[in-house]
């Protein structure tokens, strides 16, 4: 007691700033005031009843890691208190105290802990600075990415700094609006940004359960990043969802991504939805029509060139004549690719049976299905789920 009413009486505690919120006087007193009054700084005497010094110590490391603690140790403990700097403790005063010594002491300790508030402050300000522009900066990330500045490394760094999934996204669409590059734009420039905000809104709802990139290239193409499944057809009634509440028309790629494929992948898909938005643009609105039947139908087996003609008014001499001259391909080669696809992105996803993907694709017979796919891929269906393949043709 007189040792404690000494150091209490021997130290200006207002001119430090600290205030004594309690007294122990065993170990065990000490750490459940410790802990109650969740205190800054801890003044441990190595040599106390019920509880030693040391076990305080390694109670208070556990109970409150970042308080700091200041042994008290006689000359003949110092061996001991050695020990106690193995766990941290800040300092230690050795017996008898002297007061400017113990004033010194909580000066540094003092101090460090106005620079780990310091420190603490600043971090607060950073990560409130990183969520303000987190937007911003993912932009900035995925910018980098597809067009290869970055290294997979500091890709991966970035996607866990930025709150992204750490994995090759999803899927991966560029969406094109014409008017954007129009020599002769129908719209004001201000009503042109406000279509491209309503458009990233759109956007942004259509895939609000997904996490997400929305941003814009230097073409003024928008580009739509996207981690988890989505439904089917979803990219596809985006496109409807435009012309529904904008009134406008737009050219939309998209590719999938799958776990074999790496993070660099994203650059190349990219290019490949780049380049098919572009080419789409001179691909007359029949073919368009056409197109988006397929992809709406393509899981009904009976889908052929002249169901596809008459739904569209026309004849399956001139629809067929239309699709090669627009798009390079036959109708049968199209929807095969269709098909194909789809049945890639379901063996890359999915458990189900090579006979049931082969139903929910199109084919009658698993037997046609494994034909067509070796055809275009190269390998079987089940050689392309054993990782015989790595990407179709």
């Amino acid at each position: 007691m007189i040792i404690r009413e000494g150091i209490r009486d021997s130290v200006d505690w207002d001119s430090l700033h600290l205030e004594v919120v309690g007294e122990g006087s065993d170990g065990e007193e000490a750490l459940e005031l410790a802990v109650e009054h969740k205190v800054d700084i801890l003044l441990v005497d190595l040599n106390m009843p019920i509880m030693n010094g040391m076990t305080l110590i390694k109670h208070i490391r556990k109970e409150l890691p970042k308080c700091r603690v200041v042994i008290i140790t006689g000359h003949d403990e110092f061996a001991y208190a050695q020990q106690a700097i193995r766990l941290h403790v800040d300092d230690y005063i050795t017996k008898p105290i002297i007061p400017d010594q113990l004033k010194e002491t909580l000066i540094k300790v003092c101090e460090k802990l106005h620079r780990e508030e310091e420190a603490k402050s600043q971090l607060t300000f950073s990560s409130k600075q990183v969520k303000k522009n987190v937007t911003v900066l993912r932009e900035k990330l995925c910018v980098d990415w597809i067009s290869g500045r970055i290294s997979e490394l500091e890709i991966l760094e970035q996607l866990e700094f930025l709150e992204l999934p750490v994995s090759v996204p999803d899927y991966i669409s560029v969406i094109r609006w014409p008017e954007m590059d129009a020599k002769q734009p129908l719209l004001t420039e201000n009503d042109r940004k406000l279509t491209l905000f309503a458009i990233e809104n759109i956007i942004s709802e259509w895939f609000e359960d997904n996490q997400k990139v929305i941003l814009r290239d230097e073409n003024g193409l928008i580009i739509v990043i996207v981690w988890g499944k989505v439904a089917d057809n979803r990219f596809n009634d985006l496109a409807k969802a435009f012309q529904t509440y904008l009134k406008i028309t737009v050219y939309q790629h998209i590719e999938w991504l799958s776990e074999k494929d790496n993070l660099s992948a994203i650059g190349i898909k990219y290019k490949v939805c780049k380049e098919h938005v572009y080419e789409r643009a001179e691909i007359s609105q029949l073919v368009h029509r056409a197109e988006a039947y397929m992809y709406e139908n393509y899981q009904n087996s009976d889908l052929n060139l002249e169901v596809l003609a008459e739904t569209l008014h026309v004849s399956p001499v001139y629809l067929s004549r239309l699709m090669k001259q627009d798009l390079g391909i036959s109708f049968v080669a199209m929807l095969t690719n269709i098909r194909i696809n789809k049945a890639i992105q379901l063996l890359n996803t999915t458990n189900f049976t090579i006979n049931e993907i082969s139903e929910m694709v199109g084919y009658d017979t698993q037997h046609y299905f494994s034909t067509s796919f070796k055809k275009v891929v190269g390998v079987s269906p089940k050689q392309y789920r054993n990782g015989k393949a790595f990407s179709s043709k």
